[in-house]
């Protein structure tokens, strides 16, 4: 018998991002489907970005969950449009960073369809409030555009003085 479309999903919700393993793959909200069609498991998945280097590495540890319980007919799909957006991170995923130390994506800044504020966001002059996960703080300047990985930047925080990564709109 093959399990439910749910039952994977809890599955899924187990595999951590190479990353940032502290944030599962649903959380990250980049499993976009799961269906059965026929006796073969498509999941659908949309990479944070088209060239993001973890992506042949994502798709080889949910192979690996799935057929570790027992998913014997397996097709990853990948989906580039529409394009995966921060505010695709649910807000456990959002709580699991900041515990972590990377700021989240402040809410409200990511593509949203409007043209002007998209523009401002990318080309860097729009300057959301940054909160230092560590201490709360709104005190916060961004070091470089450029973090650890390519979806974070460089913050330090002018009160506790610790440096994060802030977890970029997209």
């Amino acid at each position: 018998m093959l399990p439910d479309v749910g039952t994977v999903r809890d599955w899924l919700s187990q595999v951590p991002d190479p990353e940032i393993p502290v944030i599962s793959l649903t959380d990250l909200g980049i499993i976009r489907d799961v269906e059965w069609q026929g006796d073969t498991l498509v999941v659908t998945v949309t990479p944070t970005y088209s060239g993001c280097p973890a992506t042949s590495v994502i798709n080889l540890d949910i192979e690996a969950a799935l057929r570790a319980r027992g998913i014997g007919k397996l097709r990853l799909e990948r989906r580039l449009s529409p394009p995966w957006t921060t505010d695709w991170i649910t807000p456990e995923g959002r709580e699991k960073l900041r515990a972590y130390g990377i700021a989240p994506p402040v809410d409200g800044t990511a593509a949203d369809g409007r043209l002007a504020g998209r523009v401002a966001r990318l080309a860097g002059t729009s300057n959301p409030v940054i909160p230092c996960p560590r201490c709360g703080s709104t005190r916060t300047e961004k070091v470089s555009q450029f973090g650890s990985t390519p979806c974070k930047a460089s913050y330090r925080c002018a009160d506790c003085l610790e440096p994060f990564d802030y977890f970029k709109c997209i």
